[in-house]
């Protein structure tokens, strides 16, 4: 690939027929295409539709044969599934689009919602947890959720059990987004189905996932990310010391957002990664009036101009160096050197005899898709696939 190739020389708009969607689906959901090569795809070859002619040739190029997009029959079958759903498809670029979302390096092209559009143009926090989370843990879920639902906030969080439900459940009048890991029409924990059917009067559930797909243990970090995205800031209530939380917040680190959490008992282990994020320089919080008193600089940057102002290209990701036989072989040659035990990340950089800014994106790539775990010390391990809990 050409090094001067940036996607933003010519970026494409979102889809505005149904056909258009369809094909926006078909080279989304292809085999071996993740975000970064749809972005790229589309501003090497200007549309869905040629990009989808030229995918075969370019997965041979990297040594797949045989290689088949996605079917039109089964891009229109998760169309029909969303009709049924009543999920709304939000196309990057769209009006709708959550604009929180285009911080980040790579906002999802396609997501789908129920529920209520609205809720994503108001101020939203996000708030994470232990999923058997303690009695005093889901009483300060609820004060603190209520608190900032009632000073007009959206919360954000997962849907998932202990914290994330305390969490939906007292901010449901207010506003409440609940992200998914797997389809939007599929809720999981199930025990929480009437949560999800509450959440959409007044909120939205939403997901990047295909409709239908059955959350697995590798989508819940990816998940994660639009959590800490769509916030202003995040909030850890209860977290261990290895955790999705931490996952979480770290991606809210990241993306630029404020992290915050709530101190527990240092012989809990329950609250031994609040305590280690405090440690570490998050902002210590007791109720929402420090929640809000923390984000309050944030609250007074200069106001953004008028909505209908505003560019609705797509935005770029970073200037892309590699191409997809360079990608695919990267992700190979690292996956080879890491096993179950833990490896130093400068080790593997310096084994693979590459410069970091070249492995980097790519560890982040593989650590999003649930491939490799990251421990602390930067210690890197292939991801053992797990029951999901």
């Amino acid at each position: 690939m050409a090094e001067d190739y940036h996607p933003s020389t010519h970026p494409p708009f979102p889809p505005s027929t149904e056909d258009e969607q369809v094909l926006w689906l078909r080279l989304l959901r292809s085999r071996r295409v993740g975000i970064a090569t749809f972005y790229r795809l589309l501003g090497e070859h200007g549309s869905a539709a040629a990009a989808l002619v030229a995918l075969p040739a370019l997965a041979q190029s990297t040594g797949v044969s045989g290689y088949q997009v996605c079917t039109e029959a089964a891009a229109r079958d998760e169309l029909c599934a969303a009709a049924a759903a009543r999920a709304t498809m939000l196309c990057i670029g769209s009006p709708n689009y959550p604009r929180a979302l285009l911080d980040l390096s790579d906002p999802p092209p396609i997501l789908w919602v129920r529920g209520q559009l609205s809720v994503f143009k108001r101020a939203a926090i996000g708030m994470v947890g232990a999923r058997n989370a303690s009695s005093l843990g889901g009483r300060t879920a609820r004060a603190l959720a209520r608190g900032l639902s009632e000073k007009g906030q959206v919360v954000v969080s997962g849907l998932a059990r202990g914290i994330d439900t305390c969490a939906h459940i007292s901010s449901l009048s207010g506003g409440t987004i609940a992200v998914l890991a797997g389809g939007v029409d599929v809720i999981y924990p199930a025990e929480n189905a009437q949560l999800a059917d509450d959440i959409l009067e007044h909120g939205a559930l939403i997901s990047e996932q295909p409709m239908g797909l059955r959350p697995q243990a590798r989508h819940f970090p990816r998940r994660n990310r639009l959590i800490s995205g769509l916030s202003e800031g995040l909030v850890v209530v209860e977290a261990a010391s290895k955790s999705g939380s931490l996952i979480t917040a770290r991606n809210a680190l990241d993306q630029g957002r404020e992290v915050l959490a709530v101190p527990g008992h240092p012989f809990d282990a329950r609250a031994s990664g609040c305590n280690m994020l405090i440690r570490d320089g998050a902002t210590l919080v007791r109720s929402s009036e420090d929640v809000l008193e923390a984000l309050q600089p944030l609250a007074e940057t200069p106001e953004a101009a008028p909505e209908a102002e505003l560019a609705l290209d797509i935005p770029p990701p970073p200037p892309e160096q590699r191409d997809l036989a360079q990608t695919t072989s990267l992700h190979q040659q690292i996956l080879d050197r890491l096993g179950p035990s833990p490896l130093l990340e400068d080790q593997l950089i310096r084994d693979l005899a590459r410069p970091p800014q070249a492995v980097t994106p790519v560890l982040i790539e593989l650590e999003l898709d649930g491939k490799i775990n990251r421990a602390a010390g930067g210690m890197l391990s292939k991801e053992v696939e797990e029951p999901m809990h």
